[in-house]
């Protein structure tokens, strides 16, 4: 705001409102926990609903920006005047709490720690562990501030304030979606106050947790200036304290802005320091632990100028990921659900995600307009070659198999024939056919049957009899005109995940019935089945073997990236490799990701690797 229209504004603001209060050339350093920036030209603190709807309507009626101002824990002022109004709720029913038998109603100027106080003397509790998060309830219920597995946003009943026209606005907790640092409380409603409902707890158990947690706060937490975590956690098993304190990150400095050796996301203010410093070691530490890491923080402060904030997400631009997911092959649903945990896993790292249903193996704009593609199907045309064909055609980056080494690798039939070529151990088999559905002379019951293009657990069928033998046929017949049969191994079913090459830790499968089927691996109404990693029944001797040999198929198949191995171990530590899959299943249960997090690599680091071993190849 320059002088002149600083002069005009006050004018007219203070014949619009001769009584509210008003201070003028306020230090960011007096109202925000960092302290940089400039000075607030003109900041007023309302002292009631009232006063509020007439400055948010009169700057309405002037274009002139506002800015909410509360506790000033997470805000990064300006180096420049801020050319607008800020409006700080500190007053009165901004922050007052009252109890009602079962309710409390809070103002948004309430800290959280004021909060649980003053409920814990009433009896209530259940947010002990959010008393060391700095700031007011306005930007708790707009960040869904949480710790230890609790947040803001699982007590809210109601949620009451006024949209950007000074209307009433209102929402029930159940109506915001409350996710990790976010909400969807819409960007331009200011909230004043908020009905909350608290368990009842003893009182003085309730008192000493908050205690508690406030001295566990004290001896970890840094002493000094700061605005709290700089960015957000991608999991919690990534926090951005321990990416950044990974990256080197730890006691760089900006001007008088250091990265604190005590927790690396806080970035503490050592003196009177400067904004630009401080958004220069912001766009320093993000860029670094982007390069070392793969991860892309997103800031968890909030910039008072917005070209900060643009400056801070120019300084690691991250790659634009198409996951595709869905198809239309039998294991569909599962496609979905690995499909929605992959792109989620790769926006909390940082990413630029589109999720594409696909229906078929055609280009769409998004897939051409991203930088890599992550084909994240199962079954059908995403596993058999023709998408990655499509991709390769069009000069795509892609995660995973190239279209010849999925071909063979979905092709169970195909696959036993390069485990033949190549002296890889595999159970004996033959081929039948709908024209020739004779038992195979080759074998003796038992067998398994497998329709030999379909995904590892969609159709199977054991036949111990004559009359299972007719029954496989029919059901399997159904996905395949030829089939696979070879002979059942009475063995233990392990799997073996491949990372670029090398083997994750063997899982040892326990199931409740005879085989590794589409229930024993999703539905479970026979039972749950056991994922034994390390595992109980089999040597660090056989596991290395069963290693050894996956990345032998692994290899010889021209597997890419990824690639899971099944194989039955029998008691007298004979191996048999069962197939591979080129595109594993990355839901909660999936066995890649089990393996991967028994070496430290955590769903969203699996992700990224796999991003980045796309990346570093040549465009098809």
């Amino acid at each position: 705001m320059s002088e002149t229209n600083k002069l005009k504004f006050c004018e007219t603001f203070e014949q619009t409102f001769p009584v509210l209060p008003v201070k003028y050339n306020v230090s960011w350093h007096e109202v925000t926990s960092l302290g940089v920036g400039g000075e607030i030209p003109v900041m007023a603190e309302p002292p009631d609903d009232m006063s509020l709807i007439q400055l948010v309507r009169f700057c309405r009626k002037q274009s002139v920006p506002m800015f909410i101002l509360g506790g000033g824990t997470n805000t990064v002022g300006m180096d420049k005047p801020y050319d607008g109004l800020v409006i700080r709720l500190c007053q009165n029913d901004f922050i007052r709490v009252i109890n009602g038998r079962r309710h409390a109603t809070a103002g948004a100027g309430v800290r959280l720690s004021d909060l649980a106080n003053i409920c814990a003397r009433k009896g209530f509790g259940g947010i002990s562990s959010l008393v060391g998060i700095p700031g007011t309830l306005g930007g708790a219920f707009r960040t869904n501030a949480g710790a230890h597995g609790v947040a803001i946003g699982d007590f809210v009943t109601e949620l009451c304030g006024f949209d950007a026209d000074g209307n009433p606005w209102s929402a029930n907790g159940t109506d915001i979606k409350w996710g990790y640092r976010t909400s969807s409380i819409p960007p331009d409603v200011i909230i004043t106050a908020a009905i909350l409902e608290f368990p009842q707890v003893d009182r003085e158990t309730e008192l000493q947790k908050i205690s508690e947690e406030l001295k566990l706060r004290r001896a970890t937490d840094p002493r000094g200036r700061s605005a709290g975590c700089v960015f957000k956690n991608a999991s919690n098993s990534d926090t951005a304290g321990k990416l950044i304190d990974m990256s080197g990150c730890k006691g760089m400095t900006s001007g008088k802005i250091v990265v604190s050796d005590i927790h690396a996301n806080y970035f503490m203010n050592t003196d009177h320091g400067f904004e630009h410093d401080f958004v220069d070691l912001v766009c320093n530490v993000r860029h670094i632990v982007a390069e070392k890491t793969g991860f892309y923080l997103t800031p968890e402060v909030c910039f008072m100028d917005p070209e900060s904030l643009k400056k801070v997400e120019a300084a690691a631009v991250p790659f634009k990921v198409a996951v595709l997911k869905g198809g239309t092959s039998s294991e569909r649903s599962v496609s979905l659900e690995s499909g929605g945990g992959v792109a989620k896993a790769l926006r909390n790292a940082g990413y630029f995600v589109d999720e594409i249903d696909v229906q078929d193996t055609g280009i769409t704009a998004e897939m051409r307009n991203a930088d890599v593609v992550f084909p994240v199907l199962h079954g059908g045309f995403g596993e058999n070659g023709d998408i990655q064909k499509s991709l390769e055609d069009a000069g795509l980056r892609f995660v995973g198999s190239g279209s010849e080494a999925s071909a063979i690798i979905i092709d169970k039939i195909k696959s036993k024939q390069l485990m033949e070529k190549h002296g890889i151990p595999t159970a004996p088999w033959a081929v039948v056919t709908k024209e020739n559905r004779a038992f195979p002379s080759s074998l003796s019951l038992p067998v398994v049957i497998k329709a030999p293009r379909e995904g590892s657990t969609v159709g199977i069928a054991i036949a111990e009899t004559v009359e299972e033998w007719e029954a496989g046929l029919d059901k399997c017949f159904a996905y395949d005109s030829e089939l696979l049969v070879e002979k059942f191994i009475n063995g233990m079913e392990t799997t073996v995940g491949i990372l670029n090459g090398e083997p994750l830790p063997v899982i040892e499968i326990q199931v409740p019935g005879k085989i590794y089927d589409f229930d024993a691996k999703y539905t479970h109404n026979q039972g749950e089945t056991r994922y034994l990693c390390p595992p109980e029944n089999i040597s660090k001797e056989l596991q290395k073997k069963a290693q050894e040999i996956a990345v032998k198929f692994y290899q010889v198949s021209g597997a890419r990236d990824i690639l899971r191995v099944d194989i039955f171990i029998t008691k007298s530590g004979e191996m048999y490799v069962l197939e591979g899959n080129s595109l594993p299943g990355f839901t909660a249960s999936s066995l890649v990701p089990k393996a991967a997090g028994k070496t430290g690599l955590s769903f969203e680091k699996l992700c990224v690797f796999l991003l980045q071993c796309a990346m570093k190849r040549p465009k098809s």
